[in-house]
């Protein structure tokens, strides 16, 4: 790769591996995330760690599960016991080893009290919205003696989660998280306006998302998803009273959420343009994790299922193959980007990470074996990924074990554990399961209990 390219990260929040117009969603125009894919390779096989924040976040920037220090939801950000093994290592510590300035602006989400700092970073800007897109045009636009490695983390598609939040708000928090002055309720508020000039008839029939073709809830669905809409009671709510045009809306002030962060990730592509340093950068955009976007008339993320836990991960920089698709290779942005940056720097990746680097997968010929499955865990369970289907075992409710065959069912739609012909394949990924998931990764386990249930 010559001398030691710079490297720009690029994270949305909550920006499902569909809503790119590249990826071939005609509802949504995303020019800039386009302008990274035609440069270089868009892959479509990319799945998060855990489809949440903080968890998410955490392996984005260690390359560690988080069940291996019991992080496995949002509420466990007050976790105070992170190995300090772990966080000298993450990667903003691993890059400035290599001689790299490492800097991050935007979105954290990190465990409570946390900053960039802990794990390596300076930090250029708290805002994650406009003025981030400043910041870091500021920032390309200094002098570099060194490589550096700059995080531009924005907020959003991420506002969309207070649709349901507003619309059925019970608790203190909802309540607060609702109040119409907020940024995310104002930023809401102009993503759901339908154009001027066109009629709601011809809206909804030409220009307004439609239903996803997985729209229906699975009659054969795990449990532990209803479970956990239980304790969600807006999650419920939106699942059972939001009537099909609110879906659609929800669907559309989506999109308009995404083309919003695009415009912020042009301004910043257009300053490494200015800067002279685009040819010599790394451009990596990815997303924490998914949102459902109405799928199974479900909103929020959590699931397992594809537009939760599927994020979009573009690659582009100096001697990568071009306008490349793979569909083929099952990666993962919480495991494999750390170990890509190191194999950038010229780093040895540190003997722990359990991630690859992708690399050898962006160049014209590819590796003839990657990884036969991949693994993605959260606060409900457990699952296994592979091209050809998903093997999953929650820790609590109805129907615990699920397989779902992708190549027939694409939808999720229905629960394949029982069918007749998938004893061989069945076979196969409990096999992959328990040596992806050994006794060590169960998140209960460590927390001295047995499965038992969530928490």
């Amino acid at each position: 790769m010559g001398d030691r390219p710079n490297i720009l990260l690029v994270l949305t929040d909550q920006q499902n591996a569909s809503m790119l117009s590249c990826a071939g969603n005609r509802y949504v125009r995303t020019p800039a995330m386009d302008k990274i894919a035609a440069a270089g390779t868009r892959f479509e096989r990319a799945y998060c760690m855990n489809p949440m924040c903080v968890p998410s976040r955490f392996s984005l920037f260690t390359g560690r599960r988080g069940s291996n220090i019991s992080l496995l939801n949002n509420k466990d950000e007050h976790i105070s016991d992170i190995p300090a093994a772990i966080l000298k290592n993450a990667m903003g510590w691993q890059m400035r080893r290599a001689g790299y300035h490492t800097a991050y602006g935007g979105k954290t989400h990190f465990p409570v009290g946390m900053t960039p700092e802990d794990f390596g970073f300076e930090t250029i800007s708290q805002d994650d919205r406009d003025l981030l897109a400043e910041d870091c045009a500021h920032f390309l636009a200094r002098d570099h003696s060194e490589p550096f490695l700059l995080v531009a983390s924005f907020i959003n598609p991420h506002d969309i989660c207070h649709l349901a939040i507003r619309d059925f708000a019970e608790t203190p928090l909802e309540r607060r998280l609702s109040r119409p002055d907020r940024i995310e309720l104002l930023e809401l508020d102009k993503a759901l306006q339908i154009p001027e000039g066109i009629a709601e008839e011809e809206f909804f029939r030409r220009v307004c998302p439609p239903l996803p073709e997985n729209f229906a809830i699975p009659t054969d669905e795990a449990g532990a998803i209803r479970l956990m809409q239980a304790r969600s009671p807006f999650k419920r709510k939106a699942r059972e009273r939001y009537s099909e045009t609110d879906w659609r809306m929800h669907r559309w002030a989506y999109a308009r959420l995404t083309e919003r962060v695009d415009g912020q990730i042009g301004r910043v592509l257009a300053a490494l343009q200015d800067s002279q340093l685009a040819d010599n950068t790394v451009v990596v955009f990815t997303s924490d994790h998914g949102d459902m976007d109405a799928s199974h008339r479900m909103e929020h993320k959590t699931a397992f299922y594809e537009e939760a836990a599927r994020v979009p991960l573009l690659i582009t920089g100096p001697g990568m193959a071009k306008g490349a698709v793979n569909d083929q290779d099952q990666v993962s942005n919480g495991l494999d980007l750390l170990p890509t940056f190191c194999a950038i720097a010229g780093l040895e990746p540190t003997a722990e990470l359990e991630g690859r680097s992708l690399l050898p997968l962006l160049n014209a010929a590819r590796p003839a074996v990657w990884r036969d499955a991949l693994p993605v865990e959260s606060e409900l369970g457990q699952m296994i990924v592979r091209q050809d289907a998903k093997y999953m075992r929650y820790y609590q409710g109805e129907r615990r074990e699920q397989l779902i065959d992708l190549a027939a069912d694409p939808g999720e739609t229905r629960n394949a554990i029982a069918d007749d012909g998938q004893a061989k394949r069945l076979a196969e990924l409990r096999a992959a399961f328990e040596r992806l998931f050994p006794r060590s990764h169960d998140p209960y386990a460590l927390r001295g209990g047995e499965y038992t249930g969530m928490k």
